[in-house]
């Protein structure tokens, strides 16, 4: 359970996921959750990747176990975010590492790999939207004029709930996991995901799309509401080359329900780099 003094008043936190073979070099894999989530949230990934590489998985400054006095206009802002990955990345042995981002985090992926490409061996997008589109930016907000004012006005809880039940899990099909994912959630400082919030529903990496060269996979929903097929066209466009695969869920929160097909696919992608024997007996 790693920490690293990221400035003079901020620690970010890492879980570090490691059941490989102690005398083969293996890569490794960093797993970057979305908004307003945490480390916690690959939990179902786990099992399935730490045979084969070293899982690093972050929790953003200001969530689950990062700490900090954090100014919400100055320390939390995308550049200060990626600024905390590459420091990540130095303290488990520099670059490149494969990189998976689910939601925002990939957003950050994205960044990372345009500015910093010798840190990025390949780059997977799970459920990535390029920006927030309107409709999305009105559907969060409740009716309360703007998605933070519903988390204000709302509480958390009650926010994420609504807004879960809408687009990220399926309330019914498995309702142990949509409880889990409303209270796990609602951990989180109130004011640190209101700002998250911000600099999430501000994000817009359409610029710096052509500046990635790591191979890149891509993992969505097949009907996405987050990720449309306007924004799937922007991915596939900006970045050639992009492998597209679906999972047959109109739920955003795709690396939750369909885990062993998600990490299969990762598996297979990132080997397809590495060609290397994944130690499967």
């Amino acid at each position: 359970m790693p920490y690293l003094q990221v400035s003079d008043h901020i620690r970010v936190h890492y879980e570090l996921d490691d059941f490989t073979d102690p005398w083969r070099a293996a890569p490794v894999l960093v797993l970057q959750h979305g908004n307003g989530r945490s480390a916690r949230f690959w939990n179902r990934w786990v099992p399935y990747l730490a045979r084969h590489y070293r899982i690093v998985r972050p929790d953003m400054r200001g969530l689950g176990l990062s700490q900090g006095d954090l100014d919400l206009t100055t320390d939390i802002t995308p550049e200060q975010l990626v600024a905390d990955l590459e420091k990540i990345i130095a303290d488990v042995g520099g670059g490149p590492v494969h990189f998976c981002g689910e939601s925002m985090g990939g957003i950050l992926g994205i960044i990372l790999a345009a500015r910093r490409p010798e840190l990025v061996r390949s780059l997977t997008l799970v459920a990535t939207p390029v920006f927030i589109e309107q409709n999305m930016k009105a559907k969060y907000s409740l009716g309360h004029g703007s998605r933070t004012e519903a988390m204000e006005k709302m509480g958390i809880r009650a926010w994420v709930a609504e807004t879960t039940r809408g687009t990220r899990l399926p309330e019914t099909e498995e309702p142990e996991l949509f409880n889990w994912y409303v209270e796990e959630f609602s951990k989180g400082s109130p004011e640190v995901q209101v700002a998250m919030s911000r600099v999430v529903n501000e994000a817009n990496v359409a610029a710096l799309l052509s500046h990635v060269k790591a191979p890149t996979l891509g993992l969505y929903p097949t009907s996405g509401q987050i990720t449309s097929a306007d924004q799937e066209r922007l991915l596939l466009e900006g970045l050639p080359g992009m492998q597209m695969f679906h999972l047959p869920t109109a739920y955003h929160m795709v690396q939750l329900l369909f885990p062993k097909t998600c990490t299969t696919k990762l598996l297979e992608f990132c080997n397809g780099i590495d060609n290397f024997q994944l130690q499967d007996r």
